[in-house]
């Protein structure tokens, strides 16, 4: 059982989204919230699976949400929900710790399926607004340049390129017919490579790097 927890100040979303949500055994609402504060307050006593946080809120915004959950230990694996307006401020809630981003008019698959995938520990990047981010990335944020020694293998790019799509290790290792031992090899030197601790920031510092 996956539990979701659902913050969106639009009653008509929040609403929506239960709804669909509910239409799957699999997944459980751990709560809801319409605000930043009601946020912070209910979902460190909700212990969520997945966080489905919309990125502007009132009160406080979906990334101050994500930097005080990180500071208070208690932030889950969380899905930013978004619109094409928001590129900037996705990058920033990503950098705060959040697994991915989705647009709030996906179909109800790939919502269910996102879902999964954060819940499994995988990242999740719609490729929708992807050109979105780079273009953000490319005028608001300095990236420092990769040395030699920290350059991408060929196989290490198609891996990193798969996990950019939220693609677990397993998958990964299915789709470039070798075994998922090897692909988490790969991804450790990715970690190691991009100076990151996680895959999150290694899918980031790709985007800023432009390579993906």
């Amino acid at each position: 059982m996956i539990r979701v927890f659902i913050a969106d100040d639009q009653l008509l979303v929040r609403q929506g989204i239960r709804t669909l949500l509910e239409l799957d055994p699999s997944i459980e609402i751990a709560g809801e919230a319409g605000d930043g504060d009601e946020t912070l307050e209910r979902v460190p006593e909700a212990r969520p699976d997945v966080l489905l946080l919309d990125i502007r809120m009132p009160k406080k915004s979906g990334l101050e949400v994500l930097q005080r959950l990180s500071i208070m230990n208690a932030l889950p694996p969380t899905l930013i929900l978004t619109t094409f307006d928001d590129s900037t401020i996705v990058l920033e809630g990503i950098r705060a710790g959040a697994r991915g981003f989705l647009l709030k008019d996906v179909s109800y698959d790939q919502l269910i399926s996102a879902i999964r995938a954060i819940a499994a520990g995988a990242t999740v990047f719609q490729p929708a607004i992807t050109e979105r981010l780079l273009q953000a990335s490319s005028h608001h944020v300095f990236v420092e340049p990769l040395t030699p020694s920290e350059r991408l293998t060929d196989r290490e790019l198609e891996v990193v390129r798969l996990m950019s799509g939220g693609y677990s290790n397993k998958e990964i290792a299915h789709a470039l017919g070798t075994a998922e031992g090897t692909i988490k090899n790969h991804v450790s030197s990715i970690l190691g490579k991009f100076g990151v601790r996680d895959r999150t920031r290694a899918v980031l510092k790709a985007l800023e790097s432009g390579l993906l």
